[in-house]
């Protein structure tokens, strides 16, 4: 049976039984926990430094009152880096692919940022909606143009994680595709187009590595207008 190339995105089943589950908890899985030793080994060490590095430079910009969400924008990073990196493994499935997925993350985390900037600043956060100086005839409109980028926010969120890395897997899989067939018609140009892949795939682990640092970035710049 032939297969589509959007076959890869398909969440993986065993005897009927979905096994997303598995890769979602797989993260958890590889990262060592700390010990209570005054010394702890080279692994341990670069991941504390580097958890320690990032969460340094995101909460740089935010208010202390923002600082509480430091463990929970911190795990969601890491998560989100560790998916999208196992998902450029061979034979792997990458969850954040998925669009429910990515709104699952996003639509909960931005609802509270907006509730918790109606709750503590509800006139800050209304004014929002109305940029200062506007003309009277442009109030409605400018109020329901604020509306609907506001309620936009998540689906952005979600939507530019999953097509960056479903357009990345596609580059993938198609130029490896092409290698396949060129090797017995044309050796030179399969070597050539193999180095375009190696290519690619080193952009594809950057740009997993963006794209998760983006997802918490923006949830983190939405955070400070609330808080």
């Amino acid at each position: 049976m032939a297969l589509s190339f959007f076959d890869q995105f398909a969440s993986p089943t065993y005897l009927g039984i979905p096994l997303v589950a598995i890769a979602l908890s797989l993260p958890w899985v590889l990262y060592p926990t700390p010990c209570g030793r005054w010394q702890s080994n080279r692994l341990l060490t670069v991941q504390n430094w580097s958890i320690a590095r990032f969460t340094q430079q995101l909460l740089l910009p935010l208010n202390v009152g923002a600082h509480k969400w430091a463990l929970l924008l911190t795990s969601l990073m890491v998560f989100l880096l560790t998916l999208n990196l196992l998902g450029l493994l061979p034979y792997t499935f990458t969850p954040t692919t998925q669009l429910s997925l990515n709104l699952g993350f996003a639509v909960p985390l931005w609802l509270a940022t907006v509730i918790i900037g109606m709750w503590n600043k509800p006139t800050d956060a209304l004014g929002h909606l109305l940029p200062e100086g506007t003309p009277a005839p442009l109030i409605p409109v400018l109020i329901i143009i604020e509306t609907i980028s506001l309620f936009i926010r998540p689906l952005a969120l979600g939507v530019r994680l999953t097509a960056n890395l479903t357009a990345g897997h596609l580059l993938i899989q198609l130029i490896s595709t092409a290698v396949f067939v060129l090797v017995p018609l044309m050796p030179v140009v399969a070597v050539l187009t193999a180095t375009l892949l190696f290519l690619l795939t080193l952009l594809e682990v950057a740009v997993a590595m963006i794209q998760a640092y983006v997802f918490v970035l923006l949830l983190s710049l939405y955070l400070q207008e609330n808080v």
